[in-house]
């Protein structure tokens, strides 16, 4: 009898535990748990390869700039920042003028790389924490080592050993959008100067407002100071200071971040041009300085161990640099040189700059 008891028991438990049959009030039946794992995001493509297949390169340049971005009489855009897309075209597809400039204000260029409307900007940028991380940019090498100073006029009062003092009460006018705008507002607020900011989207209203005399002052990049000082002031009126700028402007390229392939592309384009600088391999000379050592013989492709191919580039691919645009000597002297802007800060390491590529290997 005790053994049919504890039969049935079983038996009643087992049933309560399939859950068959119907259910009473206090029963409960959990409905079965599911899981959607949400669509994952699709990869981005890749910057290089896009490039490759387009045949030609984006680049986004400055066009009112002489010496760094400009478009000369007959359209065609020349310049220091301008030949760094012709060196990346060059490395990239085997031709300088495989590019399509783009020409862009400074409010308007940060949105072009990251709408993908250029794969290169190349025009006078500071490279800065913000632009690095907020705006979504990534830099490569500083092309060049400049500082914001001061541009007025002569017959103002105003000196080449003038001071940020001597500004109070003056009507400062620069661009929109840039760090110059940031600079003179904090560093003038640190000093307790007085001065009236106005900006405009176009550095040519800027200047048009300064030869007017709507601005008593304008600043910017020293460099971009003395490139419309030369093309703009033949009568040597206008007056740069401080001797000493009042912050630092790395500027070289950007691009969109995590692109790390084109990225490396871009860095090593640079790199390649101060290298061949360094060994005297210039665009005349490249063909018969290809083994002056293992390092040449490696980075212009001439030897099996080159690391080219593993980039994704033809083995080629920086000896097209120099033998197509030159080493950055070349390009600072066909386009900064002429404008009295000495090499400075922007020497080699060798000879006192602040230049120096690592090696090729």
């Amino acid at each position: 009898m005790r053994r049919e008891t504890i039969a049935f028991l079983v038996l009643m438990l087992a049933a309560a535990g399939c859950g068959g049959g119907d259910a009473g009030e206090n029963t409960t039946t959990a409905a079965p748990a599911t899981t959607q794992a949400a669509a994952p995001e699709p990869a981005p493509a890749d910057l290089l390869d896009v490039v490759i297949a387009r045949g030609e390169l984006n680049c986004g340049v400055n066009e009112t700039l002489p010496g760094f971005g400009y478009k000369d009489s007959e359209g065609a855009f020349t310049g220091f920042d301008v030949d760094l897309c012709r060196a990346v075209a060059a490395a990239i597809l085997g031709e300088a003028d495989a590019v399509r400039y783009e020409a862009l204000t400074a409010a308007a260029r940060f949105e072009a790389v990251n709408s993908g409307l250029i794969d290169l900007l190349s025009r006078n940028t500071t490279w800065t924490q913000s632009r690095d991380t907020d705006l979504g940019l990534d830099f490569g090498p500083t092309t060049y080592y400049d500082g914001q100073q001061l541009m007025a006029k002569g017959a103002a009062g105003f000196h080449s050993m003038s001071t940020l003092e001597d500004i109070e009460g003056a009507v400062v006018c620069t661009n929109a959008g840039t760090t110059t705008e940031k600079n003179i507002t904090e560093t003038a607020a640190a000093k307790g100067i007085d001065i009236t900011l106005n900006t405009y989207e176009d550095f040519n209203v800027v200047l048009e407002n300064f030869k007017s005399g709507a601005c008593d002052v304008v600043t910017t990049d020293g460099s971009g100071l003395v490139s419309r000082k030369a093309s703009d002031d033949p009568g040597d009126e206008w007056v740069i200071f401080p001797p000493v700028p009042i912050s630092k402007e790395p500027l070289g390229p950007g691009w969109i971040q995590n692109q790390s392939r084109f990225g490396d592309v871009v860095t090593w384009t640079v790199f390649a041009m101060l290298i061949a600088e360094e060994k005297g391999i210039t665009s005349s000379n490249v063909d018969d300085m290809l083994n002056v050592d293992g390092e040449a013989s490696r980075l212009f492709g001439a030897t099996e161990d080159e690391l080219q191919t593993k980039m994704g580039l033809p083995a080629d691919a920086f000896y097209q640099v120099i033998r197509q645009v030159g080493n950055y000597g070349e390009v600072y002297d066909r386009h900064l040189t002429p404008l009295g802007l000495e090499r400075g800060l922007n020497a080699l390491q060798a000879d006192g700059g602040l230049l120096y590529p690592p090696p090729a290997r």
